[in-house]
């Protein structure tokens, strides 16, 4: 979806009304910006991008009822066109990773100025990568370690949380999980909750969907060992 020079259509998704109010009298002022709708949640999110059709959504990533990384996914993959600029308060690797492989296309945090976030906005709207200066310096600290390398899959979660979720989009079950990498059941359940957590994903599902798509699973002969 392209966005015309003069109007760009900007949808807003924060669940703190004041932050919103705040967020959305900036992108007002800004004269060739159009905000067509708020949204207080991540299905409300989800649900006004596939109606309002805006250029840009501009995202929190703290959302009740569906969580921002979720809700991007949906966003992008009803409509590729649309672009979303993430505006949290998180600054972690894990979140910053999460909310590019969604399909985040900038990444600011709230400490930004008004006439910072329309920059962006505006920025993205056009197909731009825009971050905050200290998330832009550890993406290029990362990405430049070895450009040779092909990046891994989930870089956010530990070796061990890789082979659980590997087993897992493999079908393997907790018990069989278990028996694979010689741990106790409360052991992989443990595993299996961090990894919900920092994939930002609500269940089991997700995560093994999550997997499949990065290519991780039907092959038994990774971890070496092989169980029912």
């Amino acid at each position: 979806m392209g966005c015309e020079r003069d109007m760009l259509r900007a949808l807003v998704a924060d669940d703190h009304p004041l932050f919103r109010y705040g967020l959305a009298a900036a992108l007002t002022a800004a004269t060739d910006v159009e905000l067509v709708g708020e949204a207080s949640g991540g299905e409300m999110a989800v649900e006004l991008a596939s109606t309002l059709k805006p250029d840009v959504v501009v995202m929190d990533l703290n959302m009740p009822d569906l969580g921002g990384v979720e809700a991007i996914r949906r966003i992008v993959a009803r409509d590729p066109g649309v672009r979303v600029l993430v505006l949290t308060m998180f600054d972690d690797d894990e979140s910053v990773f999460a909310a590019m492989r969604a399909g985040a296309l900038g990444y600011l945090l709230k400490a930004a100025k008004p006439q910072q976030i329309v920059r962006a906005v505006r920025a993205v709207a056009e197909g731009e990568a825009i971050f905050s200066p200290g998330i832009a310096v550890r993406l290029l600290a990362y990405f430049g370690t070895d450009r040779r390398a092909k990046p891994e899959a989930f870089p956010e979660l530990t070796t061990r949380e890789r082979e659980v979720l590997r087993l897992m989009a493999d079908g393997r079950g907790n018990a069989a999980i278990a028996r694979v990498l010689v741990l106790s059941p409360k052991t992989v359940r443990n595993h299996v909750s961090n990894i919900l957590r920092k994939l930002h994903v609500a269940d089991r599902a997700q995560a093994v969907s999550r997997a499949k798509e990065a290519g991780l699973g039907d092959d038994p002969g990774h971890i070496g060992t092989t169980g029912p």
